[in-house]
């Protein structure tokens, strides 16, 4: 085998700091550049929605498809926390927005029991492949914000003013010099919603698409019947051998 002739020492050792990583191969996080790894952007968001769901904090999230295929995800749940980290020594929203595997979702004394998502990678991937990320929290009486680029924080958490609500919105723009094509499925996204209503109870999620006004899209979803509406669902137009799903509840 024909030898490569060039240098292979220290120097030649790379090291992505930050969210580089994430930028250098998104595949590894997302599996693909493709609409199938654009639309896991979106999924990652809702996911952590979900997560404060099943926490028991959170019963409607609202997602929108904006005008230039900018994503807007909100949530009436906790809101991330806002407070220093001790670790990072910045706040824990920014923390868990630019620092991988950071976040509630470990086990042991964590913010969940259950999960969903990427456990702490979720958020970040979001942050780092988007052009631009903006997060809105409302929590312990105030509004928060803070902004991103590609990855990076361009404007510090810094209040607002004064909340009475609790949540946390986002709004992204995935990165057009990393993903094949920016347009979004609404079926696709209408489709993978109505399941994670079906599959969390009395959940609503309400999914709109704006971004064309003569052919404006809504779709809400609440099923309190849970997996049994999921299986009428399935059947409609079926012939059933058992007209009653059989479900047992813990």
């Amino acid at each position: 085998m024909e030898k490569y002739n060039h240098e292979y020492n220290a120097e030649q050792i790379q090291v992505l700091e930050g969210l580089e990583a994430v930028r250098k191969r998104p595949g590894m996080y997302i599996g693909s550049v493709s609409i199938r790894g654009l639309h896991h952007l979106v999924y990652e968001i809702v996911d952590n929605c979900v997560d404060e769901a099943l926490a028991g904090y959170c019963t409607h999230i609202h997602i929108i498809i904006e005008k230039g295929n900018i994503i807007s995800v909100e949530d009436d749940g906790r809101g991330i926390p806002v407070d220093i980290h001790p670790k990072t020594h910045i706040s824990a929203a920014e923390t868990v927005y630019t620092v991988l595997h950071a976040g509630g979702k470990f086990g042991g004394d964590s913010g969940y029991k259950v999960s969903g998502g990427l456990h702490g990678v979720g958020a970040s991937v979001v942050n780092a492949l988007s052009e631009w990320a903006e997060v809105t929290i409302q929590r312990d009486g105030g509004i928060y914000e803070m902004k991103f680029q590609r990855g990076k924080t361009t404007e510090k958490l810094t209040r607002l003013g004064d909340s009475k609500k609790t949540g946390t919105k986002v709004r992204f723009l995935a990165d057009s010099t990393i993903f094949e094509t920016l347009e979004y499925d609404f079926g696709t996204l209408e489709e993978r919603f109505r399941e994670i209503a079906f599959l969390n109870k009395g959940l609503h999620i309400t999914i709109e698409d704006q971004r064309n006004d003569e052919n404006l899209k809504k779709s809400e979803f609440c099923f309190e019947g849970g997996l049994i509406s999921f299986v009428e669902f399935l059947n409609q137009n079926k012939e059933k051998i058992h007209p009653t799903p059989i479900y047992i509840e813990k």
